[in-house]
């Protein structure tokens, strides 16, 4: 069975080497890397240019676009039958594939993901409780966080057919959105060997630069509201999170003087939390 792998990257021209090289060498063959440069300034080009192997295919952008855009065109340029996804600056271990694979296959699910080893700014750490991964049907525990990671994820290229792509008008959160909308539909395999290795910490990340992350949330979470069909306890705890997470981004931008803002998202949210 051929897999896709796609890797967005942009400005990572001292990490994204490691991740491609992550994957190049997997035990197992039968697969296809697609490497997106987001629209990079540094000389991630150079480096991409340099790496001489048939499996591997780049595309570089003229502009900046986002990851969500990024990952939508390596998808939509992949072939393999299943997809897997990686960030540019995670790493997989050499029988990630392989391992993953099997598990996939022999569970017969539509999306599945590992379990991870995490570093933060060079050091091993374990993941709190309430990062902990959980298999199963975990729309409900995904509204709280994000309980995919992206670099330890695969799924049936079927499931974009009936889902969709990635949201691109959201500058963060895509994948929390993503899940959610997977999640409801499926199951979520989890294999329960560390595959992946998630390097955390440094400033150049999504979860540093972009303040507020809770608004992009919250457009989330409208959309399942208004898009979805859900049962009375999904529709109870969605609207809980919204009011949850709405209260929260309003009081930050009362306190920081935006007044305009906390009233903009308060009348955004009227329709779905009383």
């Amino acid at each position: 069975m051929k897999v896709s792998v796609i890797i967005p990257t942009y400005n990572r021209a001292k990490l994204v080497k490691r991740a491609i090289l992550s994957v190049l060498n997997q035990t197992y063959k039968d697969f296809e890397l697609i490497v997106v440069d987001d629209g990079s300034f540094d000389n991630t080009k150079d480096v991409l240019r340099s790496i001489n192997d048939l499996r591997l295919k780049t595309i570089f952008l003229d502009k900046n676009m986002g990851v969500s855009a990024a990952r939508n065109i390596g998808i939509n340029e992949s072939t393999g039958e299943v997809i897997a996804l990686l960030d540019s600056d995670d790493e997989w271990l050499e029988k990630k594939l392989e391992t993953h694979l099997a598990f996939h296959i022999q569970g017969q699910f539509i999306i599945s993901q590992t379990e991870e080893v995490w570093i933060r700014k060079g050091k091993r750490v374990n993941p709190k409780n309430i990062h902990r991964k959980k298999a199963g049907w975990i729309f409900e525990p995904s509204l709280k966080l994000c309980l995919v990671s992206p670099s330890c994820v695969m799924f049936n290229r079927e499931l974009i057919k009936e889902i969709g792509l990635f949201d691109e008008s959201l500058a963060a959160c895509e994948d929390y959105d993503m899940w959610l909308r997977v999640s409801l539909r499926y199951p979520v395999g989890l294999c329960p060997y560390p595959l992946v290795v998630r390097y955390g910490g440094r400033v150049d990340q999504l979860s540093s630069k972009i303040i507020g992350l809770d608004l992009y949330r919250i457009y989330s979470l409208i959309k399942i509201l208004r898009n979805e069909t859900l049962d009375d306890d999904q529709l109870k705890a969605t609207k809980n999170m919204l009011k949850i997470k709405s209260r929260r981004y309003i009081m930050g931008c009362m306190k920081r003087g935006k007044i305009e803002e906390a009233l903009r998202v308060k009348e955004l949210i009227e329709d779905f939390v009383l």
